[in-house]
């Protein structure tokens, strides 16, 4: 058995050569390159793939992976949005992916972009090197007391909630679940009265027909103004173009993401000497009330490591032809 491994970093390696050590007679072949249909032909001989986030798994992709005899693919991510399961289940692969790794992780991503920007405290660090220990311009609020609204109480939205509860926030939540974990600690309301009354809205949806643009024109001004919009989940949850007339209009007081819709051209990669093509991420760039992170929500060691020993444990239900919990398409 040998799989392919696409948008791989070193630190991908790192820890799935360390999970495959259990797993003798299985090989991987690595490579940076995203996963397209140009780049098919780098699985020949493979009979697996095992991809990420960005890369591409559309019908046209799937059908040539599978005409090379690959017969399955593992996500090494939560989020399915870029995989046709419809061509995949026609073609009979076996598809998997790690549902849930470490969901403090993010949780904790989350709030450390809240207080960051609500504290001003990466633009401290530069004056502060600078020796300018000027306090103006870096006034924020007590969290303690203040609002917050979890759109999406999965493990890491459910995670979030504990984690601002314990914080002294009120905590205000929305999902079409019930949330009975979460009693005690959050009270639940319609997305529209979430937006109303909270002072911090954090996004923790899947990305689906119904989530797309969930925030847009129109349900931005149904926030509060003023407000701090959070996005550790899927940059498609967000319409940019909106989000950009809200900030420039005073509308939404300040953004902070770690994931961006088009991000599939610029994250994971350095391009600090290239020329960013991107017009509107770069208008972002130059609001003093924005952060942006690369995806890095994810990336603590523990995650990792669940990350790496889910995929493989995926790999060996499909090894030896047993049910897996983690198979699409799913219910």
């Amino acid at each position: 058995m040998k799989i392919a491994v696409y948008s791989a970093q070193p630190y991908d390696r790192r820890f799935l050569d360390e999970a495959r050590t259990a797993m003798p007679g299985v090989d991987a072949a690595y490579f940076s390159d995203r996963l397209e249909l140009d780049t098919v032909p780098l699985a020949q001989g493979c009979t697996a793939v095992c991809v990420f986030v960005n890369d591409i798994l559309d019908a046209p992709v799937l059908e040539a992976l599978h005409a090379l005899g690959v017969r399955a693919v593992l996500l090494r991510c939560a989020g399915f949005n870029n995989v046709d399961l419809q061509a995949g289940v026609r073609l009979g692969l076996f598809m998997a992916r790690v549902p849930a790794y470490a969901p403090e992780a993010v949780a904790e991503h989350a709030l450390a972009l809240v207080m960051t920007l609500n504290r001003r405290t990466h633009r401290a660090y530069v004056r502060v090197r600078e020796g300018n220990f000027a306090l103006d311009g870096l006034l924020g609020m007590t969290l303690h007391g203040k609002t917050v609204g979890i759109v999406g109480a999965g493990q890491i939205g459910a995670c979030a909630a504990r984690i601002f509860h314990g914080m002294g926030c009120k905590v205000l939540v929305s999902d079409p679940a019930p949330t009975p974990q979460l009693d005690g600690v959050a009270e639940r309301a319609s997305l529209d009265a979430l937006l109303a009354r909270s002072d911090v809205v954090s996004l923790h949806c899947p990305l689906l027909d119904a989530t797309r643009h969930m925030i847009n024109s129109a349900s931005v001004a149904r926030m509060k103004r003023g407000a701090m919009l959070v996005n550790t989940s899927r940059g498609g949850l967000i319409d940019t173009a909106a989000v950009i007339d809200a900030l420039k209009s005073g509308q939404l007081g300040a953004l902070a993401i770690d994931v961006y819709e088009q991000e599939s051209t610029l994250f994971f990669q350095d391009h600090s000497s290239d020329i960013i093509a991107d017009d509107v991420f770069q208008r972002l760039m130059t609001f003093p009330n924005v952060l942006v992170t690369g995806h890095q929500g994810f990336f603590t060691i523990e995650a990792m490591r669940e990350i790496a020993a889910v995929t493989f444990a995926n790999l060996a239900c499909h090894m030896q032809g047993s049910p897996c919990a983690n198979a699409l398409p799913h219910t």
